[in-house]
């Protein structure tokens, strides 16, 4: 039981900092242009989105993985 859980708390550690490094280098640059005044406002609503779908799929992938791991504990 300890090796699942240890394993799922390495995959979620995994998963925050790399989730981490593409919000700070990926979409921390990232900006639109040639709106006029409402470049921020899109800009910022793009990245929004964007860190809202990947929280999205970090969650769906965590619990599949814990799913997982419960199932084989089950099963052993």
């Amino acid at each position: 039981m300890k090796s699942g859980l240890y394993g799922f708390l390495l995959a979620m550690w995994v998963l925050i900092l790399f989730g981490g490094g593409i919000l700070v280098t990926v979409l921390g640059p990232f900006s639109i242009s040639g709106f006029g005044p409402s470049d921020m406002l899109i800009t910022s609503m793009i990245k929004a989105i964007i860190a809202i779908i990947l929280v999205i799929v970090w969650i769906l992938i965590l619990s599949k993985l814990k799913n997982w791991i419960f199932q084989k504990e089950i099963n052993s």
